[in-house]
């Protein structure tokens, strides 16, 4: 199977140097539609949906790949070398952010620069560490998700979006969430949820991008300041923005961070 339609590969934009948009938990590349027109005449633009969700193609699903965030990295670097892509810009999201730091770390020689929007190396709190989530929390959490997906994205759904009064939002991704296999959910949302990439982060070496939103009851603040001291080549910007998911719910303010960043 090719790498295209496993991972429904898409790519526009007018320009020369690659910008690779990589969607968070339970969503897929249409979720960056707001923010990639912005840059289509100065870049070339690579969406692609992780497996499992989206329009990729399901029957490509491992769990025993997909036991960690390795096995997405190796299907982005797989996308960039069949690409023969280099000075890539990634941008990434939630989740996406770790399997783009992973990837960078293995090939550092094909990035350029790191966005990580909304990023988070372990979403459970442990000791001198806030991650956001305390462990009984994410325990019930996960229960709910292997016992009632569909409770589980209406009740996540407007938690991670926030933004009460546009219930547009919440209502977008909840059904993103519907549209993914439950059975993948739950095995990724445990790989997400109870995932650690803290020890990975001071091994990365290219320029990164954090972007945190000052209200945010996924990865709260203290996450970002975390990351930005525990990378090497990194700057915090922090968005006045509530929610987990800027690029939807404030796409003008992300975009210019980006842009001020790049």
């Amino acid at each position: 199977m090719d790498v295209f339609t496993r991972n429904n590969v898409k790519i526009t934009g007018d320009g020369t140097q690659p910008m690779i948009f990589a969607h968070g938990f339970g969503c897929d590349q249409n979720m960056w539609r707001l923010v990639t027109p912005a840059f289509a005449d100065e870049y070339r633009l690579v969406l692609f949906d992780l497996v499992g969700t989206g329009g990729s193609d399901l029957t490509a699903y491992s769990p025993e790949k997909y036991s960690s965030l390795h096995g997405y990295a190796d299907d982005l670097l797989e996308i960039i070398d069949t690409l023969e892509l280099n000075d890539i810009v990634f941008v990434g999201h939630s989740v996406s952010c770790m399997i783009g730091v992973l990837a960078a770390i293995r090939r550092p020689e094909r990035f350029a620069k790191l966005v990580l929007v909304a990023p988070s190396p372990r979403y459970v709190n442990d000791v001198d560490y806030v991650g956001g989530l305390e462990p009984a929390d994410v325990e019930e959490l996960l229960e709910l998700l292997d016992h009632n997906y569909l409770g589980w994205s209406s009740a996540m759904a407007p938690l991670i979006m926030s933004n009460s009064d546009r219930p547009q939002l919440a209502e977008e991704l909840h059904n993103s969430f519907c549209r993914t296999h439950p059975d993948i959910a739950r095995h990724f949302g445990r790989v997400t949820f109870l995932g650690d990439n803290r020890a990975d982060l001071p091994q990365l070496n290219t320029p990164a991008l954090i972007l945190q939103c000052t209200d945010d009851a996924i990865a709260p603040v203290a996450v970002g300041r975390y990351m930005q001291q525990q990378l090497p080549h990194s700057e915090l910007v922090l968005l006045e923005v509530s929610g987990h998911c800027p690029h939807l719910s404030a796409p003008d303010t992300t975009i210019a961070a980006i842009r001020s960043f790049l």
